[in-house]
């Protein structure tokens, strides 16, 4: 079931085209990456879910209805330029935030207050946020963003600044909320984070939409059929052994095994190439090179020609 969807959308800015007939279909209870490089467009198309701006034409759907401003309240964002008062105290802050979001006083406080525990930055609560680090007040934008339960959570750079363990504690939240039926649209330049936790993506280029899809699927269309194998035995004689069928694209000497990455032509299985190998080599492991989300992510927008 789609949750969140544009038809043909398009954004133009004295001349410049952002958007170019850009249409996306975001799955309900999905986390959707919203991928390219800088000046793709993500961002302009970010804003107009936010309501920010408006589409010069096309459609946009929330929940199966045209977007409209009574839906601004049940969508959560936390942009990648963050902001908080500097001067203001933590816990005050985070309350008024929350009651931007139409929540009460004492709910905001009762409900942050376990967040902030469960982030580990309750003791700051009385601290002006100019004394807390970067990294607790990115914990912070966050708890504010998802606080009020929002229906739609769009997450632009989440991870940015965060060492590796709170990273870690981010994405743990961020598949929670999604498995509790939240909608996360997450834009992001960190193509390891799309393949953890993205069940489906669209690639934006120079302000169209270039590829979308499911992550499990779009790796599989990027095959290319090349494997990997891990081997002890004869060496020299690999290029004898092999036929045309099989191209011999990566090899290394080992102390204990070598390895070959083995690209397959015409056709050709890998019960094929085992068939050949067999008697020859002790077979330690193998394996099917599947492409990396970044490697699909260059090789797309290098295909597009309009890197």
């Amino acid at each position: 079931m789609t949750f969140f969807e544009t038809k043909e959308v398009v954004k133009q800015y004295a001349g410049h085209t952002a958007l170019n007939k850009v249409s996306i279909s975001v799955p309900k209870g999905s986390i959707f990456g919203l991928l390219g490089p800088n000046g793709a467009g993500k961002t302009t198309l970010i804003r107009i879910i936010n309501q920010i701006t408006g589409p010069d034409s096309g459609e946009v759907f929330y929940n199966g209805k045209p977007l409209s401003t009574n839906d601004i309240q049940r969508i959560g964002y936390l942009p990648e330029e963050r902001g908080l008062y500097k001067k203001m105290k933590t816990g005050d802050q985070a309350v008024y935030l929350a009651q931007l979001k139409g929540m009460s006083k004492k709910e905001a406080t009762k409900k942050l207050k376990v967040w902030f525990d469960k982030f580990d930055i309750l003791p700051w609560w009385d601290k002006k946020v100019e004394e807390l680090s970067k990294g607790m007040q990115q914990k912070i934008q966050f708890i504010v963003t998802i606080l009020h339960e929002p229906e739609l959570l769009i997450f632009d750079e989440p991870f940015s600044g965060f060492d590796p363990i709170n990273t870690n504690l981010l994405k743990k939240e961020i598949l929670n909320l999604r498995d509790k039926g939240a909608t996360i649209i997450f834009s992001t330049h960190n193509m390891g984070s799309v393949e953890e936790i993205c069940d489906h993506i669209a690639l934006i280029n120079k302000s169209e939409k270039i590829l979308d899809g499911p992550v499990d699927q779009i790796k599989k269309r990027y095959r290319t059929n090349t494997y990997k194998l891990s081997y002890t035995g004869e060496f020299d004689k690999l290029d004898q052994i092999l036929n045309s069928d099989f191209e011999i694209v990566d090899r290394e000497k080992g102390i204990e095994c070598n390895t070959l990455k083995i690209k397959l032509h015409n056709g050709s299985s890998s019960n094929d190439l085992l068939g050949l190998l067999l008697p020859y080599l002790n077979i330690v492991s193998f394996a099917e090179i599947i492409p990396s989300m970044n490697d699909i992510f260059i090789r797309v927008v290098k295909e597009s020609k309009k890197f």
